[in-house]
């Protein structure tokens, strides 16, 4: 064998990236093992084991089940259902492919949407017996959304169905219906049975009434040129390259368009304009680059670009700074999303701190109707609007999906919680800026003689928290100190009267509160807030809006039992009649702090001797 011509004929091969998605038993999993059985790209190894499993399993009695060939998890194969993207490899003679097989149960809605995110063609399964089920649409919302332009329906298990043509119409009938306002380039429906073989590889006389290509003709037709070289450039840059004293380059891979030696272009950071002097590739240099190479580039002057920014070309106009925006969200996590909360959002190579300002509306995706929400679980889909905390370069993810993406990290565990697709930038008022004063925080402590700053109680209801505060602002009182005390139940009355006690209400609740303490703090006031503030997110988004010596957390360790004993306003035995819901200890999470400045035992001590020490810590700190 000529290895390097080989090699050549590799790499003169289409490239696919296919998904393949679908109810519960609608046979993805068989129809992968049919093509890679088909197409002949299974080691014999592989064949005698998914003989021996076959036949321990016993899904399709003495027949051979394909699909144990890619049913990979050990918790699949004893239940029969894709659990994970199981990703497969394959090729014919006119090309490559490369194949996610993704999960149909609901719970795992997550799972197939990360086996979307890089597909250039998706493959619907539909069970003819069963027809377009409630999957089918979520996952022809989810392809959509995520910017697949083709698929293929592939309509399975036709034998079961005596292969008759009118219930192949009735389905692709119904299902044109369903799509008829998604923006697919491409729609094939290919009648099939992946057990049977029927039009994946070859057509049989089963289906004699389908005058259409099989699967795989189908697949190999698919127009997957990646129009985006002709679009203007935007290349986010990875990693500043300093590989010698003398060497200064930008490393990335270049999310759309092209590049050419001197070439104009620009950032997103600074506007000015220089030339491209050098492209680098892995094996050497280049005089152009397209969409999906990695390069290092060099440039014909010195701009201010570090990780993070983006390099675009001149006349780029479809890229703009901004630190607000609307998106469409995937939800992926156990913990819902609330309105308010901090996240840190990854965008390519940028990690910002942010959070989801308005939850517009959520989609049943079942039906497509929009639904009002106040916060989002696990696998739901929304329409939300979102505020970082700096400008960054962004885009439509229907113009650039690179751009136009971005990921939704947990800040305390780091685990991705969420993706979602930016539909457009919001403006904020161009007119609002924040007007420096002349007297300051400085001068107003000064003249105060104390050094403000927020000492934030945490507690379960009935653990002393608003006891202790209340005796600790008469003792700094008494000691000539300015202070404000800010209690729950107070500020209810007013700030915060239309809010009720909801999650996402308590995050605003907080998030009020915590804004009004940084006002006090510049006001240069020594300020007391008592609030249960049962979510450590919103405790720390109240730290990260001040300095680490204005902010004191106290957590009132009082146990739920002696709370429930002490009961001062008769809330728990509501709560435990089911009276009162969304209460916090009984049906609502607290989350008690996991490393807080101080921490009182109110069973060690009485609340003179606690706020004694609250006052010690103060002066220690220097606060007063």
């Amino acid at each position: 064998m000529d290895l390097n011509k080989f090699f050549q004929d590799q790499n003169k091969k289409k490239q696919v990236k296919i998904l393949t998605c679908g109810s519960v038993d609608d046979g993805k999993s068989t129809l992968l093992g049919r093509l890679l059985f088909d197409s002949q790209n299974i080691f014999l190894d592989q064949m005698d084991q998914t003989k021996i499993e076959s036949e321990k399993y016993g899904t399709q009695g003495k027949e051979i089940d394909l699909a144990l060939l890619v049913d990979g998890l050990q918790a699949e194969r004893e239940q029969g259902i894709t659990i994970d993207v199981a990703y497969r490899y394959f090729e014919t003679s006119n090309c490559k492919f490369i194949i996610a097989d993704t999960p149909g149960h609901e719970q795992y809605t997550r799972n197939m949407a990360t086996g979307a995110s890089n597909s250039d063609v998706a493959i619907i399964l539909i069970d003819a017996e069963k027809g377009v089920l409630e999957q089918t649409k979520r996952h022809s919302f989810i392809v959509n959304l995520l910017g697949i332009k083709h698929i293929v329906v592939a309509i399975n298990k036709m034998d079961l169905v005596n292969y008759k043509e009118n219930i192949f119409e009735r389905i692709v009938d119904e299902y044109k219906e369903l799509i008829k306002n998604f923006t697919f380039t491409s729609i094939n429906f290919i009648p099939l049975s992946a057990l049977k073989g029927d039009n994946v590889f070859s057509n049989f006389e089963n289906t004699k009434w389908y005058k259409g290509l099989t699967l795989i003709e189908t697949l190999e037709k698919v127009n997957v040129l990646d129009s985006s070289q002709n679009n203007e450039l935007s290349f986010p840059v990875q990693w500043v390259n300093r590989s010698s004293a003398n060497f200064r380059g930008y490393s990335g891979t270049i999310a759309d368009g092209k590049i050419a030696r001197g070439d104009l272009i620009t950032t997103a950071s600074s506007n000015m304009l220089t030339s491209v002097k050098n492209i680098y590739g892995p094996k050497g240099e280049l005089s152009e680059a397209y969409s999906g190479q990695a390069i290092t580039l060099t440039l014909s002057d010195e701009l201010d670009i570090s990780r993070g920014d983006v390099i675009l070309s001149k006349k780029n106009d479809q890229i703009i700074k901004a630190d607000q925006f609307a998106s469409h969200l995937i939800w992926m996590d156990q913990e819902p999303m609330l309105p308010e909360r901090n996240y840190i959002f990854r965008f390519n190579n940028s990690y910002i701190n942010g959070k989801i300002t308005d939850l517009v509306h959520s989609i049943n995706v079942n039906s497509y109707e929009e639904v009002a929400s106040k916060k989002l679980n696990l696998n739901d889909i929304a329409y939300c609007k979102v505020a970082i905390n700096k400008m960054h370069a962004i885009s439509s993810y229907a113009n650039n999906q690179k751009l136009g993406s971005f990921v939704i990290i947990d800040p305390y565990n780091n685990k991705t919680i969420g993706v979602g697709m930016i539909d457009h930038a919001l403006r904020r008022s161009s007119n609002i800026s924040w007007h420096k004063m002349s007297i300051n925080k400085k001068t107003r402590s000064e003249l105060n003689s104390q050094k403000p700053c927020v000492v934030w109680f945490t507690g379960l209801s009935g653990s002393g928290k608003s006891t202790i505060a209340n005796i600790l602002e008469q003792k700094l009182h008494t000691i000539g100190k300015r202070t404000y005390l800010l209690d729950g139940d107070n500020v209810r009355h007013g700030l915060n009267k239309d809010l009720g006690f909801t999650d996402t209400d308590r995050v605003e609740n907080i998030r009020r509160v915590a804004e009004v303490s940084k006002l006090m703090v510049d006001a240069g006031l020594i300020t007391l807030v008592s609030f249960i503030s049962p979510f450590k997110s919103e405790r720390q988004m109240a730290r990260d809006l001040l300095s680490s010596d204005e902010f004191f957390e106290i957590f009132i360790n009082t146990p739920l039992e002696e709370c429930e004993k002490r009961d001062p306003k008769g809330l728990y035995k509501k709560a435990r009649a089911g009276e009162l819901k969304n209460f916090t200890g009984i049906d609502s999470l607290y989350e008690e702090p996991e490393n807080p400045d101080l921490i009182l035992d109110t069973a060690s001590s009485n609340a003179e001797e606690l706020t004694d020490q609250i006052i010690n810590f103060l002066q220690l700190k220097k606060n007063i």
